[in-house]
């Protein structure tokens, strides 16, 4: 156990290392030895988990989806949930912030983007496929041209709150995105018991950081609702999603004989 728990967070060490390098020099210049030095590991130990310089760089796009967040008896409440959680996440996490610069380096010509962006497609399709079959959308919608609307419509919003003032607003303009994009493809009995709320993305990641502890401690709790869901006076609501984090390996080796630096 001692082993894997290092193993998980010498991995983390160079995935946030990685994200460093990317933020400042871009995914181009970013070298192998930059973010060795950053991470302060040795070479095996990063091509233990990272064959390759594109493969931190997937490591990277996954930490946007990497956080469980407590089921709801709507789905699209878990997609309201994991927009308002994931901008919450920009502006206190740096390793999803470089997550997300780096699928929009559009300097980065050697990186293949499209998997920051399919898995974050992939994961609303899933949302809206099962708030579908619960009845929660309106009959017009289609759920894989819905999803990617969203991905781009949260894209453009989170680039200009990180142009005006540094995301410091990003979760009011994605509640402000949400208000306007709901009523569109939500039935209306169930757009009404949304929370869509600035403060929702604290009272859920609290329950999501609850529920990891006392997994971690030995106890599965049960699913509940978040802390003060429920309709905000003068305001509709909504919530999250997530895959659970990134699954590593629990042995650190050799280099290979061949490796790809990217560099």
């Amino acid at each position: 156990m001692a082993r894997q728990e290092r193993a998980i967070r010498t991995r983390r060490t160079i995935l946030e290392a990685a994200a460093a390098v990317f933020d400042e020099r871009g995914y181009t210049s970013a070298t192998i030895g930059e973010i060795l030095d950053r991470a302060g590991v040795t070479k095996g130990a990063l091509y233990f988990h990272f064959g390759s310089k594109e493969e931190l760089a997937v490591g990277v796009f996954e930490e946007q989806l990497a956080i469980a967040l407590p089921p709801q008896s709507s789905k699209l409440q878990e997609l309201v949930d994991s927009g308002l959680v994931l901008a919450r996440r920009l502006r206190s996490e740096p390793l999803v912030r470089a997550s997300v610069g780096l699928a929009l380096d559009q300097g980065a010509m050697d990186l293949d983007r499209t998997p920051a962006f399919r898995m974050w497609i992939d994961q609303n399709v899933q949302m809206l496929a099962e708030a579908k079959a619960q009845g929660e959308l309106l009959p017009h919608v289609d759920v894989a041209e819905t999803a990617e609307l969203l991905v781009g419509s949260f894209s453009g919003v989170q680039l200009l709150s990180q142009l005006r003032c540094q995301r410091q607003d990003l979760e009011r303009r994605i509640v402000v995105m949400f208000e306007h994009f709901l009523p569109g493809i939500a039935v209306p009995a169930v757009l009404a018991r949304l929370d869509i709320s600035v403060e929702r993305a604290e009272l859920v990641l609290a329950q999501a950081q609850a529920q990891a502890q006392a997994q971690a401690q030995g106890r599965v709790p049960g699913h509940g609702q978040v802390p003060g869901q429920g309709q905000v006076p003068g305001q509709s609501q909504m919530p999250g999603q997530g895959q659970g984090p990134e699954q590593g390996r629990v042995q650190e080796g050799a280099v290979p004989t061949q490796v790809s630096s990217g560099a």
